[in-house]
């Protein structure tokens, strides 16, 4: 199974994501830019220039015409994915660590981040994809207590916001008038991504810890529990075909320099969704792995590491023909 390797970005990746269709693959990095790649051959497209600092978080609307990014530059920027165009900026007073449009692509959330005398929030705008002007004035600003939150996301309908805290809780919040309807704490540490199931019914989120854990999304009730060695950064579960989730991590940057790669266990780490054991790993990247994505047709993958590289995996017929025993 040889990897396509994209090289587009000269520092760490951060996030990487598929479109609805999975034709598309966007990442963004710790660098100032945005690409976007034809996921099948892994063809640069385009880039989205603009940034003035790290680019956090990305997302994509349903039908491929709009994408949000966030930056530690203060601000979440919406562009035209066809040309490049920036279509509009929204300021905040500090990094937006975290953006995803609703599933009508009628709302986008940005989390911004806990800093300089700023509580950390979770900013709701109103999109409307017929004009370039957009609101300014948020729909809601949602203040977490007592833990900021590190990652967010849309439930099915946009019934609730799920969220994940940097104490490992994760809650469920009422969008419209901040209410808390239902946190739970199972993480002993931060969250560090959610990712949801394609009918957003149920999630994984991943967290230093070393677990990752698939959740109910309406009652929060804990489903499964994926339990490795090593911080993760990063979990998705496979959309199609197969019963499996995906994740990865690794030792933090800092200590990865005087380590082989063996030893700071920088794989894809397969396991069961349902019996949840380990059934296979992938590796290849030469530091910590911080995003990982799946297509949305269950044969392919990606993942985004600390070594600036993004690894598009085409899946062998073996992968096909796995049964579980």
């Amino acid at each position: 199974m040889r990897p396509i390797l994209l090289q587009g970005h000269e520092r760490a990746l951060t996030q990487i994501k598929y479109n609805r269709e999975g034709d598309l693959l966007f990442s963004v990095a710790k660098d100032n830019v945005i690409n976007a790649w034809f996921s099948h051959n892994g063809e640069r497209l385009g880039t989205y220039n603009g940034h003035q600092g790290t680019i956090w978080s990305v997302d994509v609307n349903s039908n491929s015409t709009l994408l949000i990014s966030g930056s530690a530059d203060n601000t979440a920027r919406l562009w035209n994915v066809s040309d490049g165009r920036l279509l509009h900026s929204w300021d905040t007073n500090t990094a937006v660590k975290c953006v995803q449009f609703s599933e009508d692509d009628k709302y986008v959330l940005l989390v911004t981040e806990e800093r300089m005398g700023f509580p950390g929030t979770i900013v709701i705008f109103a999109i409307d994809p017929t004009t370039p002007d957009q609101s300014d004035e948020p729909v809601n600003v949602i203040v977490p207590q007592p833990s900021k939150a590190t990652v967010a996301g849309w439930g099915y309908l946009n019934k609730y916001l799920v969220v994940g805290h940097e104490n490992g809780s994760i809650s469920l919040f009422d969008w419209n008038t901040s209410e808390v309807i239902k946190s739970v704490t199972d993480h002993e540490a931060i969250i560090t991504d959610l990712q949801f199931s394609t009918d957003r019914t149920y999630f994984i989120t991943s967290s230093k810890d070393k677990t990752a854990r698939v959740y109910d999304a309406n009652s929060l009730e804990c489903l499964k529990m994926y339990s490795t060695d090593t911080p993760l950064n990063s979990a998705a579960i496979v959309p199609a075909l197969k019963e499996f989730v995906v994740v990865g991590g690794g030792q933090e940057a800092m200590n990865v320099t005087t380590t082989s790669q063996r030893q700071g266990k920088f794989e894809c780490r397969f396991f069961h969704k349902i019996f949840e054991d380990e059934i296979g790993r992938v590796r290849g990247h030469f530091g910590p792995i911080n995003t990982i994505a799946f297509h949305p047709d269950g044969k392919s993958f990606s993942s985004g590491g600390e070594d600036g590289y993004v690894r598009v995996h085409h899946l062998d017929p073996d992968y096909f023909k796995f049964k579980y025993e």
